[in-house]
């Protein structure tokens, strides 16, 4: 009894069936040309390092059916990425955007450049005024 308890949860995953438009693809070649470009860019929150297109997971089934729907619907990739990261959020999406919370670490790289920069620049005209 307390052994069902626990594994319950484990086993409840595969009961359901797949999604609608999880493995199928839309019959308009440009409307699923749109959804595959997105669903390229959006990760899988279980597998972490396949895209939702890539993986075999059933939530990423899902991911697939739901961007697919509203691709079909008509709605704008951007607004349908913009819905997930909504819902999942940021690590959903391998194309991060700039904001309060992620703006250092596009920052960083620079000032690290920056700061590199001028370390050799002061080491290499150094050494020439010492010469002089």
């Amino acid at each position: 009894m307390l052994g069902s308890v626990f594994c319950g949860p484990v086993l409840a995953d595969d009961s359901m069936p797949p999604a609608p438009w999880a493995y199928r693809q839309l019959p308009d070649p440009a409307q699923e040309a749109k959804a595959k470009a997105l669903m390229e860019t959006l990760r899988c929150l279980v597998c972490q390092s396949q895209s939702i297109a890539d993986s075999d997971a059933s939530i990423a089934g899902d991911m697939r059916s739901q961007v697919r729907e509203r691709i079909a619907a008509g709605e704008d990739p951007e607004a349908i990425r913009s819905w997930l990261i909504q819902r999942y959020g940021d690590y959903v999406s391998y194309e991060p955007r700039v904001s309060a919370a992620t703006w250092p670490l596009f920052a960083a790289p620079l000032l690290l450049v920056a700061l590199a920069a001028f370390l050799l620049r002061k080491r290499f005209t150094g050494g020439q005024e010492n010469e002089a």
